[in-house]
């Protein structure tokens, strides 16, 4: 949202909220900076009919927990013909089946997005930087880094991408400029970092949360836990989410489209960190499962 606010002159930037959400800090923010606030029924697709009408780019940012909110909008943004979805995708690299449940939700959505040929651009980021801060022993970082990494997979070696959060929305205005990207799978691909956390026990953790799971299929806690360590596994232990994976799954490479983009390597955020110079701290102000999960590691 930053980066689209930034550019006035080339979006002008329509913002959907519930009715219980029109009225908070981040949307008053977001209205004095330029954008419109619109109260919207997210249980209704004629209801978002004419909130849509006209819009050149729907983004969704919604988590999968609320994936019947992001099915909801792209059945109102396909009857109101807007001329691009993006879909809520911004994580890793993996095959669409078969590895993260949290993914086939994903694909789930991309299919009822490709049913009535609805324009679409999916982006991927690879993980955060602010996900990929480990903890130091001085707890000088405590304070600016609300999801800190806690844990070493695999042996060391993994490459796995990474893009700071503050690039993905400077990535976004570019992307949703050109046609050219439509009907693509875009990945943002950054720096690669290597990270020992033994496979044995993120396999036994699984197995654990499915058990859990077996008994209480609403449990969000374990539910987010889990989806966690699949994100983890895949990045880690199978080694998903590459460039060269990416490559091989259809992905248009944002390194490739955008060779002037300035963005921000690993080092230059540790080092501001350290320095004092910025935090990482993430979902201030919001409502987020991450923030509510009991005992929850990156």
């Amino acid at each position: 949202m930053n980066a689209l606010l930034a550019l006035p002159n080339q979006f002008e930037v329509v913002s959907l909220a519930r009715t219980k959400s029109v009225s908070k800090s981040i949307y008053q923010d977001f209205t004095r900076r330029g954008a419109s606030v619109q109260n919207a029924n997210f249980k209704d697709p004629e209801a978002l009919v004419p909130l849509l009408k006209g819009a050149d780019v729907v983004i969704s940012v919604v988590t999968m927990a609320e994936k019947e909110v992001q099915d909801t909008l792209i059945d109102a943004s396909h009857k109101a013909g807007v001329g691009r979805f993006v879909p809520s995708f911004f994580a890793t690299v993996s095959p669409p089946r078969g590895v993260m449940p949290a993914r086939e939700k994903k694909e789930d959505s991309l299919d009822k997005i490709k049913c009535p040929y609805l324009p679409y651009t999916a982006i991927d980021v690879g993980w955060w930087y602010q996900f990929s801060v480990p903890r130091v022993p001085s707890s000088k970082l405590d304070s600016v880094v609300s999801f800190p990494e806690t844990t070493i997979a695999g042996d060391g070696n993994t490459k796995t991408a990474l893009t700071d959060l503050v690039d993905i929305g400077k990535y976004v205005a570019r992307i949703i400029g050109p046609a050219d990207t439509e009907q693509a799978g875009i990945c943002l691909r950054r720096d690669d970092d290597p990270e020992s956390y033994l496979e044995l026990e993120i396999e036994q953790s699984l197995s654990s949360a499915g058990k859990t799971l077996a008994k209480n299929p609403m449990d969000m806690d374990t539910i987010v836990s889990k989806s966690m360590l699949e994100y983890k596994y895949s990045r880690w232990i199978r080694g998903d989410n590459t460039p060269e994976h990416a490559e091989y799954l259809g992905y248009l490479n944002a390194k490739d489209l955008y060779p002037d983009f300035k963005y921000k390597t690993i080092d230059d955020c540790l080092r501001e960190l350290m320095e004092g110079n910025r935090v990482a701290n993430l979902y201030v102000g919001r409502d987020h499962v991450l923030k509510t999960t009991a005992d929850l590691k990156i």
